[in-house]
């Protein structure tokens, strides 16, 4: 079939991108429905397998009112106002703090030694950083409380080494990743002056992820005072332990003021952090 020479360039060149060879969509839809019917099938199973009652979920909020309103109305306010109470809030405080701290410091290095553009050995010392790193992280602080307590024995130590490994783990797998991102060019330039490693860590990198980390380290402690409120129960010091101890004697009304006090904490904490945030958003 000879081309229609009385077509214009405009519409040849239409044409030919009308017959420029596509693929076929067909196989990416047929993914992405299987994908979803698997991910249901999965759901379906899971929900069959653990017996979960769903003909129980409409009126579970009913019930749930039902015994707050009976067994845990009104809170018992007076208890939580008493002076050993209010110690053991204090005590909390304190061992968030103690623990964000610690870990944070601990958190400096392993991000350092865990960023595989700015670590001292890719072969040795980076795995090292990263293993100690996920160690950390895969371990839940009530874990690590359970762990302190046993070697340790009650106290407010147990609580503040398990908030410190929580806190390393968590601040350093961060700190990493922003050292990773950072921009080379200062870096490289320090290099061929002849800086060594801290000369460059202090002036070609921490320039670039000084505001990050101060958000990273902010976030650290919020996420670390609300550990604070529960490693008590495993006897680690806090709060916690006041809370184990009503919830065994069954002394509903005392727990719901507990659980309370837990709650505007966690509000205060909240709200000082992000006001910290905010600043230091400001700061770049």
């Amino acid at each position: 079939m000879k081309p229609d020479t009385d077509t214009p360039s405009g519409g040849g060149d239409a044409l030919a991108r009308d017959l420029h060879w596509r693929r076929y969509r067909f196989p990416d839809a047929l993914y992405g429905y299987g994908a979803w019917i698997v991910v249901l099938s999965f759901l379906a199973f899971s929900v069959q397998y653990l017996e979960i009652p769903l003909g129980r979920i409409p009126d579970m909020f009913a019930r749930m009112g039902a015994v707050l309103a009976t067994r845990y109305y009104p809170p018992d306010l007076e208890y939580i106002l008493d002076r050993d109470y209010m110690d053991y809030v204090v005590e909390t405080i304190q061992m968030a703090y103690l623990g964000t701290l610690f870990g944070l410091l601990l958190s400096v290095p392993l991000g350092w030694f865990g960023a595989w553009n700015m670590t001292p050995s890719r072969r040795y010392v980076y795995p090292v950083a990263r293993l100690v790193t996920m160690g950390f992280r895969a371990v839940h602080e009530m874990i690590f409380a359970i762990l302190f307590v046993s070697i340790l024995g009650y106290g407010m130590l147990a609580g503040v080494l398990a908030l410190t490994f929580f806190c390393a783990g968590f601040a350093g797998k961060l700190f990493a990743e922003e050292i990773e991102a950072i921009d080379m060019g200062p870096v490289e330039a320090m290099r061929a002056t002849g800086a060594n490693l801290f000369q460059v860590m202090a002036f070609g990198v921490m320039p670039q992820v000084r505001v990050a980390f101060t958000g990273i380290g902010i976030y650290t402690w919020d996420v670390a005072f609300r550990a604070a409120t529960v490693v008590g129960f495993v006897g680690a010091g806090g709060m916690g332990w006041y809370l184990k101890r009503n919830v065994l004697q069954i002394e509903t009304e005392r727990v719901a003021a507990i659980l309370l006090s837990i709650v505007v904490l966690v509000l205060i904490s909240e709200a000082v952090s992000a006001i910290a945030r905010d600043r230091v958003m400001k700061m770049r």
